[in-house]
């Protein structure tokens, strides 16, 4: 992973500095909320609905034992002993203390972190494929590329205060699993017919109140040019992008405004002023981009080990972890491991101190120190050997992080909605856990098989409800709670937004609306067919029918006072 050079140390502690200055002087109220406001978004500091919430940056979603050490020690010192893992890769603090917050970011500095441009109307956290680096079906390693456009974007002066906020997102798999079909800026690696690496380029994707797939306007860009083309993509951006209308001022609206075509001739037409100059990468700077990432020193290890082999015979338990949360490498001998974040009883995506220790601990032991943040809000260890998977899982189970349901049901995505948001129409955590508390059973999620399930509590779309198989949106109906579903929705190469079943739920029925959608599926599917393949194929209908039928209560107490 990327090592800071005495610039970026010198950078990002001259930042402490300044932030400190400035939230003394609007705690002695030289500051007006209106001034402080910016200057706290520009260091990730957000005001919620009960405290102040910190988004710490986690760039491209890669942690190093000793910086999740760190966050373990700040939620523990400076929080309520946990943290949430993002969408974005990201790390929200929810509990910490305004005075507080310059000395979290002064700890994070001492190693390598930061929460610069992880809010307000600039270019936030680029991210990427949480296997980067180890995926099968990897063509190119997007890291470097991405921690080039992570140097490139951080304190751009020009695009410091663009119309909204900007997204871009990098993905070097045959598989897309860096979803950049909805982020403004998605770029995919590519390899040409003479061996050349460029990129496919997609602009305007993006989901919140008018959820838009990304639209290609490049097929192949050679790699020296990305960050002027990207440059000529925000210049069109800031110049025409709407500052009347924050709902209307993503770059998505301003693309299907324009056209395609019209926008793509735009760019081109900027970019014809950009292409050659000195921001054109260099074979030198990438390589000294790249040599940050090398390969760790892999053993020669046999393709399938027979202690591992014999494990998964012995242990029924074993093996099901193993068919869920173990994925291929591409070295022979390892595996790369998911650690689940969607243990009944938290939050999906939060992870406790004693967690995250743990996690930096197994790390350490396994996987050459380093530890992965997914875009499903799971960790991720990347480099394990076969031989030691069984040690793993026995860790795991200990630290509550072993569910065998990655790409389950219950591994949902959630945002932290009314309980925490100001910006939230109703609660995402209770309809979450009673979701899981209906869906506990693991042959009945296996029997299902593939299944995403989003939570959003407001049109923000934080919990990505629009590319689920199963959306929920939290919706304000005459000051109460209620829910509205979508089905068919997918990320990936295939992305598509999900359709709206119908009219909203009240929070006490949504746990047998999904059972009823559910049943509709397994009754409907024809063999090797997930669900959004049903849903493809037969249409809305038949679920609509059945979701809305009158059923007898089923739902917990708990949801009464949802």
């Amino acid at each position: 992973m990327y090592i800071y050079d005495h610039h970026d140390h010198a950078i990002v502690k001259a930042r402490v500095a300044q932030f400190r200055d400035q939230t003394e002087r609007y705690q002695r109220g030289e500051l007006s909320d209106d001034e402080f406001r910016p200057l706290r978004l520009q260091n990730g500091l957000y005001v919620q609905r009960h405290a102040p919430m910190l988004r710490v940056a986690i760039p491209y979603g890669m942690l190093s034992s000793a910086q999740l050490r760190r966050l373990a020690r700040i939620v523990r010192t400076y929080d309520r002993g946990y943290g949430h893992f993002t969408t974005r890769q990201n790390l929200q603090l929810n509990w910490p203390k305004l005075e507080a917050a310059p000395d979290i970011l002064a700890e994070l500095a001492e190693v390598e972190m930061h929460a610069i441009q992880t809010s307000g109307n600039c270019i936030r956290n680029i991210t990427t494929d949480h296997f980067a680096g180890v995926a099968a079906d990897e063509v190119v390693d997007p890291r470097p590329w991405a921690e080039i456009l992570r140097q490139w974007s951080t304190f751009h002066p020009e695009f410091a205060y663009l119309p909204r906020k900007f997204k871009i997102a990098v993905s070097g798999t045959t598989q897309d699993r860096a979803a950049i079909l909805v982020h403004d800026i998605g770029l995919q690696l590519v390899v040409d017919a003479t061996g050349g690496t460029g990129f496919s380029v997609y602009v305007g994707g993006g989901l919140g109140r008018t959820p838009l797939i990304g639209k290609k306007i490049r097929d192949f860009l050679p790699w020296k040019h990305v960050l002027t083309y990207c440059e000529a993509i925000l210049r069109v951006y800031n110049r025409f992008g709407r500052r009347d209308n924050m709902y209307k001022a993503r770059i998505k609206i301003l693309v299907k405004a324009l056209g395609t075509d019209e926008f793509a001739r735009q760019v081109e037409s900027e970019w014809a002023h950009l292409k050659d100059s000195p921001a054109t990468l260099t074979e030198a700077e990438v390589t000294r981009v790249a040599s940050q990432f090398s390969a760790p020193a892999y053993a020669a290890l046999p393709i399938v080990d027979i202690s591992h082999q014999t494990k998964l015979i012995e242990d029924r338990a074993f093996a099901r972890w193993v068919e869920r949360n173990v994925h291929t490498h591409r070295v022979a001998g390892y595996a790369a491991v998911s650690l689940s974040l969607k243990s009944p009883g938290l939050a999906p995506g939060d992870a406790t101190d004693v967690q995250m220790d743990g996690v930096a601990g197994l790390a350490d032991a396994y996987s050459f120190g380093e530890i992965r943040v997914s875009h499903e809000q799971n960790l991720v260890l990347a480099d394990v050997r076969q031989a030691d998977l069984f040690d793993v899982w026995q860790a795991a189970r200990t630290l509550g992080l072993a569910s065998p349901t990655i790409g389950l049901l219950t591994d949902m995505i959630v945002c932290p909605g009314g309980d925490f948001c100001s910006l939230a129409n109703a609660k995402s955590l209770p309809i979450a856990a009673a979701i899981q508390d209906r869906f506990n059973e693991l042959d009945y999620l296996h029997d299902i098989g593939d299944l995403s399930l989003n939570i959003s509590g407001c049109m923000n779309s934080c919990g990505h409800h629009h590319l689920a198989g199963i959306g929920i949106l939290g919706v304000d109906k005459n000051g109460a709670e209620w829910y509205q579903i979508t089905i068919g929705g997918r990320q990936g190469n295939a992305a598509q937004i999900g359709d709206v079943i119908g009219r909203s739920f009240a929070a006490k029925d949504v746990p047998d609306v999904i059972e009823n959608l559910i049943e509709t599926y397994l009754s409907q599917r024809l063999e090797g067919e997930m669900f959004v393949e049903t849903v493809d194929r037969i249409g809305l209908q038949p679920f609509r029918d059945r979701a809305y039928e009158k059923a007898a209560p089923k739902h917990t107490p708990e949801m009464e006072n949802v």
